[in-house]
């Protein structure tokens, strides 16, 4: 395995996880408490003695770079191997885009895997969370001699649309494949991690070729090249969605979860700031949740995830929820099936997550957030004694005086002023949209100002707004 170069592909935009990951590159959204999704795959790497790691770099890479920096949390900064981020550039002769895809980001760094020793590449997806020895997996890919090895896996038919599906032979080659198809007739789905001899990447890669998935298996497949499926039983999830996200944090807190963050036999290593040991005061009742170093309790956590760092006082109720870096809950207040970015304030006595409406879809964002699960961006103020509903968005940055009502109705959406004005979709050379791996991108914006939709305001909300922004 010293022999082996792992490339993950850390571009991605996320634009599914919504606010989430409107400033921050998907693989390093944080999961679990004290991890970024990253984390997973990089762990991977070194468990599996692989220390020569190249990460690919696109869409807001800036806390993506600070969090691995040098490497050091995984023992990869070191002279010869460690971890090298890349990102886009612009060569001579070229037009000036982002990667146009997977395959085409691997393309576009095929130099740097062409200086790196030995003949086997692995490629890996940066967002999701799984845990994978890529040991026996390199060796069957050996053991078969073939020009690429993907990992397969079974998972439930109603997501198969969203993957590769494919279909092996008594040998375990790829025999046939269909990329997100509409009506999937399998449940063997490609999970987006691929063994490649450096021989098959350069005579398979080309700049007609973009995407692994769509493009270059498929190729594959069809010129007679030697592609193998690997089966994989192991832990593995697509945290893409909102929902997803949040049930598999959530899963996290189970007796037996499938997820084990304390095997000592496969850690899962981070980049951890020093803070001191969580603390749970005289008044604090904590169920079934994870609690982060750093945070202070003295009201009441049930069934939720709580990064490092977060307050919750007197009389608060967190439930169901993830409540991120250094966010404080105020006395009083409640966060139930929510998700809270990092350094959120919630006033005394407001409520995130009210109501029974869980199918009050968001009018903004309908395909994203429409399950119940209220979010809350980066360094949001939510002032004393508001009440929010479910699938509600509220922006980054969002202040006291930006509300105005005590009620924001489920299914609404705040934002700064600033942010209020309908932009088009940013497009690259080529018609590309800006996300990490060239994909279209999903919804469009609405037409409509983002502002809440509820009655007459309170004569006191101006008042009280003040208070909590102080």
């Amino acid at each position: 395995m010293k022999r082996t170069l792992a490339v993950i592909l850390a571009g991605g935009e996320g634009e599914r996880l919504s606010i989430l990951s409107s400033m921050r590159a998907k693989p390093a959204v944080p999961f679990g408490g004290k991890y970024r999704i990253i984390d997973f795959a990089l762990s991977n790497c070194v468990n599996s003695d692989i220390d020569n790691v190249v990460v690919l770099t696109q869409y807001n890479p800036r806390s993506l770079n600070d969090h691995i920096g040098m490497g050091r949390p995984w023992d990869l900064d070191r002279n010869q191997g460690g971890v090298r981020m890349l990102q886009p550039y612009i060569a001579r002769g070229r037009v000036a885009e982002w990667y146009r895809g997977t395959a085409d980001a691997v393309l576009q760094n095929l130099n740097v895997i062409e200086q790196a020793p030995g003949d086997t590449v692995v490629v890996l997806a940066g967002d999701h969370i799984y845990k994978m020895d890529y040991q026996p997996f390199v060796a069957a890919h050996r053991r078969h001699r073939a020009d690429v090895t993907i990992a397969v896996r079974r998972v439930p038919l109603a997501d198969a649309s969203r993957m590769g599906i494919l279909a092996l032979d008594d040998s375990d080659r790829i025999v046939e494949w269909h990329e997100k198809p509409r009506q999937p007739k399998s449940d063997l789905a490609s999970m987006g991690v691929y063994v490649f001899s450096k021989r098959a990447l350069h005579r398979w890669l080309s700049d007609t070729r973009a995407d692994f998935g769509h493009n270059v298996i498929p190729a594959m497949i069809e010129g007679g090249a030697r592609v193998y499926g690997y089966r994989f039983d192991g832990y593995w999830q697509d945290v893409g969605t909102v929902q997803s996200y949040w049930e598999a944090n959530l899963a996290l807190l189970s007796d037996a979860p499938e997820l084990d963050l304390y095997d000592r036999e496969w850690v899962i290593h981070t980049r951890s700031e020093e803070r001191a040991p969580a603390k749970i005061g005289a008044t604090a009742q904590v169920h079934r949740s994870l609690i982060s170093h750093g945070c202070v309790i003295n009201g009441s956590v049930v069934n939720s995830v709580l990064s490092p760092g977060v307050v919750v006082d007197v009389g608060a109720v967190v439930r169901d929820s993830i409540v991120l870096f250094d966010s404080v809950i105020r006395p009083g207040a409640v966060v139930d099936r929510a998700i809270l970015d990092k350094e959120v304030a919630v006033g005394p006595g407001a409520i995130v997550g009210e109501g029974t409406d869980y199918d009050e879809v968001n009018r903004r964002e309908p395909g994203r957030l429409n399950t119940g699960i209220t979010v809350v961006g980066k360094r949001a103020v939510i002032p004393r004694g508001v009440r929010i509903g479910r699938n509600v968005l509220i922006g980054e940055g969002v202040r006291a005086t930006d509300f105005s009502s005590r009620l924001v109705r489920s299914g609404s959406t705040i934002e700064r002023p600033r942010d209020r004005v309908t932009r088009p979709a940013v497009r690259l050379a080529g018609g590309k949209s800006p996300d990490g791996l060239g994909a279209p991108v999903e919804g469009g914006p609405d037409a409509s100002p983002h502002r809440i939709d509820s009655g007459a305001a309170d004569p006191g909300d101006s008042r009280r707004a003040a208070e909590a922004k102080d």
